[in-house]
Parts: structure tokens; C-alpha cells; sequence
């Protein structure tokens, strides 16, 4: 018997943005939902992916210096208390533990909504001389923040990421480490994830509660929105003081550190599928790919089977040889359209289609996912076959960094005047980056984010243009930053 596979037709993303990014991650079986709202459950596939791009990043972030720990994930509620603003800005979101073993706790605990309060409260145990600075920690954990507003990678009530925390002996050192994690964001991002990035510094209504300065990667989504991939947080000795996290400097006078902290989440998932997709459905990156590869051997006569399956099995033993991430698609009861449109579901970067004419002319089909129509097909010898799909999941990499640059580009302006920002975000949808002068004052953020819904996504770093005129109140401004509307 067949195997029975749902055949729902996803929602093109001119339709409903929102309703085809739900419809591609149920479909192609990246996540599902949770019997606890705001939750989800990794599947797979989708897992898969966190798998190799958490791999690459931590060993990008080792390469800084940084070493892997991990803390628990109750927090005392007093901790929190201590910095004004990190409280303030979390209170909504918390949630809290009351009792524990069948009786109320002496002090409530916190479910870790990010981990500046325990660790500095361990920092300041271990912290006690010069020599012990720097102190670079990151850790891969789960984090809760009890969202009102959910959606599937986006923005769940529970994520995954990675959280670093850095203390130093003085704040230039802190600030030439903040500087350069949101660099490794960048390159990360882009060269491994395909999505080209805006960076810059956040304005104070975007900052990090308890920061001094916040940095941000952002990239921008199919649908016009923007999307904030990471974070780098100069914390300064904000976390410090109250945690008396100090040491002994070289004249032995005691100095409190200078401190960081900076993150990515399962939010890039999200942003994969929001760059790359298509009506057809995902198109992962080959770097991050559960799957590169799928070989589907397509016969119609019985005699034909056994030789088709066999060069099927030999190229797909090639691929692995040559270290490629392959599948066979061997399933009986399937027209080889229906696999097709599945693997393409699924965003396989290669589709090697082999049938009886290519076994007896020694080639294969090769199927690239990043384009359609003719020019997406080409032929190689079965002989080749692993060197040819090495060298194009290279090529298709680059061309998927490309595609999402051009939609980028095309959608970003450089408004002439206020009127010209407010026409440029009208409408329910989003509507690309613009680009403008700002003068800093948070009056003038706040009326075009309660005007227009664009908030301030990012200003970029050392600046060197005339000076403008702020695009709200027209007064002098030295720097424009990048608006948008945003998840």
C-alpha cells in the first residue's frame, strides 16, 4: 500500500505571508505545536538545522576565546531586583516558580529569561584578580519569556540559543569585545546562512535592558519586515556594581569589571525560511541543509528497476564518500512529480533524477533548488557525479546570498522628506529598509514608530557623511540610520 503523505497546498506568500510561513514549516516538517501554548517541538529536519548552524557558530565563538558552561535555570527572583532596568524590562514576560515539592518556596524562583543576574552572581565568586580577567563564558540552553503573541522560530514562550558573557579588567577591552562578536554575527550570518545583514548600533527604545550600548544584525525578510538575527551588548558596570562583581588590579586597588553579553536564537531558522522560500516551498542554504542531495531513480518497467537502483546506489555512495549530506528516494506508490515537489518542499539544494536513458548514457540529471525552469537542469557524468554536486552546492550558496541581496536592495529607499518615510510604510504589509537622517531624539523615533509602525532597526558604525537634516524635525542630524517595520 501507499504510503499515505498530506498533500495540502501551501499559501503563496503573495497571498498571506504570514499564513505560507506556517503552512512550509508544518509541510515540510521543520516544527510542530505544542500542547503547551506558545511552545513548539522541534522535528527532525528542523532540529537538523539548529544542529549544524549552532556546530559552526560555536566553533566560531571559541575561536574568540570564549568557553562553553552552563547555569541553572531557576533563577532567585531577587537577582533580578538588582538591576533596575534588566527587571523592568523582563517583568512581563516572566515566569515564576512558587512551589516546589508540594510546599511554597521561601523565595520565588525565575525561569531563566537570559542569565546576566546568576552569572554575574557567580562572576563575583570567581572573579578576584587581574589574572582573572578576562572571564569569557557562553552557553547553549533554553530560555522562557512568556510571550502574548506567538509564532512557529520567531517567537515562542520557550527558545533555544546561545548566550555569552564576557568581563574584563577595563571598558576599552569590553568594547573592542562587543565590537567584535557582532562581527562574527555578521560573517556568520552571512556566509554560512546566505542572508545579507544591515548592522549598527540600536537607539536607547531598541536597547537591551541594563545595557549601555546595544548592536544588532538585521536582515530583511520576503515580506518586506525586518528581522533583528542577534544581538551584542555592552553592559558596561551596570551589572557589576550591584553583584559587586570586583577584582584587584596590578597597584591592588579593587576595580569593578567591564562586562558584555551577546546572543543568536532559533530566530534564524525563522530567518532562513523568510529569506530563501518560495511558493514551492523552503530553500535551505547547502551549509546548514539537513539534507543536500536527494538521488530519485525513476523507471517505469519492471526490467528496468534493477539497474536504475543500482547507479542510484552508486552515486549516492559517491555523495557520501565526498562528505555530502544525501538521501536515496526509494518509495514505491510514488509518481517521481510527487517526490519532486516534495524534496522541493523541503528545500533540497539538489535533485539527482536518474532513469534508464541516463544509465545507459552514464549521466545524471541535476536539479538545482535555487532556480527554475530550464536553466535549473544540467547533466553529469555518473562518474562525476559527487565532484559535480560539490562544486554547485557551492555555487548555490552564493546564489542564495545574491537572490536575497538583490530583494533587499530593491526594497530599500532613501525618503526625501517625513511624508515620503510615512508613504513608504503605508499599508498593512512591511515595506523594506529606508534609510535617513536622524537626529537622535527619541521624540522624534517615537512619532514615526507610532505613525508608521517602522521602529529604528539599526545605526551603522563610524559614519563619515555631511551632516543632514533629521527626516522628522528637521534639525541637524550627524548620522542616518535604517527604519523598518519589524517582527
Amino acid at each position: 500500500m501507499a504510503e499515505k503523505i498530506d498533500e495540502k497546498k501551501v499559501t503563496p506568500r503573495s497571498q498571506d505571508f504570514a499564513a505560507w510561513y506556517n503552512d512550509i514549516i508544518l509541510r515540510a516538517e521543520l516544527a510542530d505545536y505544542s500542547p503547551v501554548r506558545g511552545c513548539m517541538v522541534f522535528r527532525p529536519d528542523g532540529f537538523a538545522i539548529w544542529e549544524a548552524l549552532r556546530d559552526e557558530l560555536d566553533r566560531r565563538l571559541k575561536a574568540t576565546g570564549a568557553r562553553n558552561a552552563y547555569f541553572p535555570i531557576l533563577i532567585p527572583q531577587s537577582f533580578l531586583q538588582k538591576e533596575t532596568e534588566h527587571v523592568e524590562g523582563f517583568a512581563p514576560e516572566l515566569a515564576v516558580v512558587t512551589h516546589g515539592g508540594g510546599k511554597e518556596l521561601e523565595e520565588p524562583l525565575v525561569v531563566r529569561p537570559t542569565s546576566e543576574t546568576i552569572i554575574n552572581h557567580m562572576f563575583a565568586q570567581w572573579i578576584r584578580s587581574h589574572r582573572d580577567l578576562p572571564m569569557m563564558l557562553n552557553q547553549w540552553c533554553n530560555v522562557v519569556r512568556w510571550e502574548m503573541r506567538t509564532r512557529l522560530f520567531l517567537r515562542t514562550s520557550e527558545f533555544l540559543w546561545q548566550e555569552g558573557h564576557t568581563a574584563h579588567a577595563t571598558r576599552e577591552e569590553a568594547e573592542e569585545e562587543t565590537l567584535k562578536i557582532l562581527e562574527v554575527y555578521r560573517t556568520f550570518v552571512e556566509d554560512f546562512l546566505a542572508i545579507p545583514l544591515v548592522v549598527g548600533r540600536k537607539s536607547a527604545a531598541e536597547r537591551f535592558p541594563g545595557a549601555v550600548e546595544t548592536y544588532a544584525i538585521e536582515g530583511m525578510m520576503g515580506d518586506g519586515r525586518a528581522l533583528q538575527c542577534g544581538t551584542s551588548h555592552f553592559l558596561g558596570q551596570n551589572f557589576a556594581k550591584p553583584f559587586e562583581t570586583r577584582y584587584l588590579d596590578e597597584n591592588n586597588q579593587l576595580q569593578y569589571v567591564w562586562q558584555t553579553s551577546w546572543g543568536v536564537s532559533t530566530r534564524l531558522l525563522g530567518a532562513i525560511i523568510m529569506a530563501h522560500g518560495d511558493d514551492q516551498g523552503l530553500r535551505i542554504p547547502p551549509t546548514v541543509a539537513a539534507t543536500q542531495v536527494v538521488v530519485v531513480p525513476i523507471w517505469r518497467k519492471v526490467d528496468e528497476g534493477d539497474k536504475v537502483l543500482a547507479a542510484a546506489r552508486t552515486a549516492l555512495e559517491a555523495l557520501e564518500r565526498a562528505g555530502i549530506r544525501v538521501r536515496l528516494d526509494a518509495r514505491e506508490g510514488l509518481t517521481p512529480g510527487f517526490k519532486f515537489n516534495d524534496w522541493e518542499m523541503r528545500g533540497v539544494a539538489i535533485r539527482i533524477e536518474i532513469g534508464p536513458r541516463d544509465v545507459a548514457a552514464g549521466e545524471a540529471v541535476l536539479a538545482r533548488r535555487d532556480m527554475k525552469g530550464p536553466e535549473a537542469k544540467s547533466k553529469a557524468s555518473l562518474a562525476s557525479i559527487a565532484e559535480n554536486a560539490k562544486s554547485l552546492l557551492d555555487e548555490i550558496q552564493r546564489s542564495l546570498y545574491a537572490q536575497a541581496k538583490a530583494a533587499r536592495d530593491a526594497t530599500t529607499r532613501e525618503p526625501a522628506d517625513y511624508a515620503a518615510l510615512r508613504e513608504q510604510m503605508a499599508g498593512e504589509g512591511g515595506a523594506g529598509f529606508a534609510i535617513a537622517y536622524w537626529c537622535g531624539n527619541p521624540a522624534c523615533e517615537t512619532k514615526i514608530r507610532e505613525e508608521t509602525k517602522a521602529s529604528c532597526r539599526a545605526i551603522p558604525l563610524n559614519q563619515k557623511i555631511a551632516p543632514g537634516k533629521c527626516i522628522v524635525c528637521g534639525e541637524s542630524a550627524d548620522e542616518r540610520a535604517y527604519f523598518a517595520k519589524a517582527y
